[in-house]
């Protein structure tokens, strides 16, 4: 029997977000108690019947069994590059500015391996998708933390980034629609944003993952859709959310070609590619009719006034969110975000997120996914109320 030890980058990872919570749900089950899971961010409604037929069509074509381009199929990012234009009047290069993703995951988690030096540093928002700091560190980076705060709006404060950790970053990573505090970025944050990063010569990395989840006549911005935004950086987006495929492992990132053309070195290194058929499905995504996405955000609109209506009559604090499809909400006095998490789930068998798993400014919030139906939602108000706070 060999010794294995780890290697210092998984050693230096912060414990898993889900592994307590895990823990926790299984002595929950054990109990007996019925279980609702609002933990994690996937969409319970099914992909589009039309998507699903291209796929089965590609699927089926022997053509498409064989190695994909590594960039993507050149149909596919010309597909994009048309779904940009008509839904943000952004002009992109198929060619030189778009790349295809196995997920927005993969390409989020690779661009540090393009820029990142030991030692490098990276701005990262806090709280924050726990994937922008993992790839830092992965490239042997160092992460300075952005805190989102609520008087902020939830948006960085560039001003009281250090001006020394400001010159020596490389790399910035944004995300607005914002995942997990559900805020929205202005055009106004979007251009100091380009200021910043022309000042002090960061790779702006803004992931838009959310941007067609929305409600109530709001319809969120590109970050390059701003004046200088592609000369600093590129935008990631996902068909996960936007067409309910997180299992199809389908996205792309989109902006300033020596960038995009770093990405796609290193995945052709990594990886080859994304399947054919599924890059023919999200074709069909792309170009095809758009009342599905309508039709998902009219029912997320609609789980979203269920339960923050009913929360808030409860004592909670809430700000009805805008877009995604989460409610950030602030605990109740006298509990930790982990304390009130467990709570729900030992007493009520609710499973939510606690804020501090995405970052220590994530302190003093849970996060819950509207990833359940209406009655569901009803019965998650009804159990609150009745273990309390």
């Amino acid at each position: 029997m060999i010794k294995i030890e780890k290697s210092d980058r998984l050693n230096a990872l912060p414990p898993y977000l889900f592994k307590e919570i895990d823990r926790q749900k299984e002595e929950v089950r054990k109990q007996g108690l019925d279980i609702i899971d609002l933990g994690v961010g996937d969409p319970d409604m099914p992909t589009p019947p039309h998507i699903i037929e291209a796929l089965n069509k590609a699927a089926s074509d022997p053509a498409n069994h064989r190695y994909p381009s590594y960039t993507g199929m050149h149909d596919f990012n010309k597909a994009v590059a048309r779904w940009y234009k008509r839904r943000f009047n952004v002009d992109l290069d198929p060619a030189k500015e778009v790349v295809t993703l196995i997920g927005s995951k993969e390409g989020i988690a690779h661009i540090p391996l393009a820029f990142i030096n030991p030692g490098d540093i990276a701005l990262v928002t806090s709280p924050g998708y726990p994937v922008y700091d993992v790839g830092v560190k992965f490239a042997g980076g160092q992460t300075y933390f952005m805190d989102l705060l609520k008087q902020n709006n939830f948006l960085p404060d560039f001003e009281a980034v250090p001006k020394e950790i400001a010159r020596k970053a490389k790399m910035m990573f944004i995300n607005y629609p914002n995942n997990p505090t559900s805020a929205v970025a202005t055009g106004k944050f979007f251009e100091e944003t380009v200021a910043f990063a022309e000042m002090n010569n960061i790779i702006v990395c803004h992931d838009a993952a959310y941007s067609e989840m929305a409600f109530d006549g709001y319809k969120p911005k590109s970050f390059l859709e701003t004046a200088g935004a592609k000369d600093v950086g590129i935008e990631f987006h996902s068909l996960s959310k936007t067409y309910n495929m997180t299992g199809w492992r389908i996205g792309f990132a989109v902006g300033r070609a020596d960038v995009i053309d770093a990405l796609g070195q290193i995945k052709s290194n990594i990886d080859s590619g994304a399947f054919q058929a599924v890059q023919l499905a999200g074709i069909a995504a792309l170009d095809g009719d758009q009342t599905c996405v309508e039709t998902m955000n009219n029912v997320y609109a609609e789980r979203r006034n269920i339960l923050v209506d009913g929360l808030v009559n409860l004592g909670l604090v809430i700000e009805k969110p805008l877009a995604t499809f989460y409610i950030w909400i602030e605990v109740p006095k006298g509990y930790t975000s982990a304390e009130f998490a467990s709570h729900l789930l030992l007493k009520g068998g609710i499973v939510v997120t606690p804020g501090n798993g995405f970052g220590a400014a994530g302190e003093g919030y849970i996060r819950i996914a509207l990833t359940v139906g209406t009655k569901r939602l009803k019965e998650v108000i009804e159990r609150i109320g009745s273990v309390g706070f």
